[in-house]
């Protein structure tokens, strides 16, 4: 398994945007994503924060994808 790389909230919605996922709304810093086939995530774009480990792995799972998959669109 590879390392978890350090991303920042905004980098994550745009790099799930590459993967297919679209906004569907914001709620104050909290993006919500769902891509066309029914999958959707919450990613929380604090201004400056990177996404901590564990709640990336929760995005990733909910979002069908390995931390290979995310690295290839970063």
């Amino acid at each position: 398994m590879s390392r978890i790389p350090c991303v920042t909230g905004a980098d994550l919605v745009a790099a799930l945007g590459k993967r297919g996922f679209s906004v569907l709304r914001i709620r104050g810093s909290h993006h919500f994503l769902r891509h066309e086939d029914g999958r959707s995530t919450v990613v929380p774009a604090h201004s400056g924060e990177t996404v901590g480990p564990g709640l990336l792995h929760k995005i990733l799972r909910d979002c069908q994808l390995s931390i290979d998959d995310l690295k290839q669109v970063l």
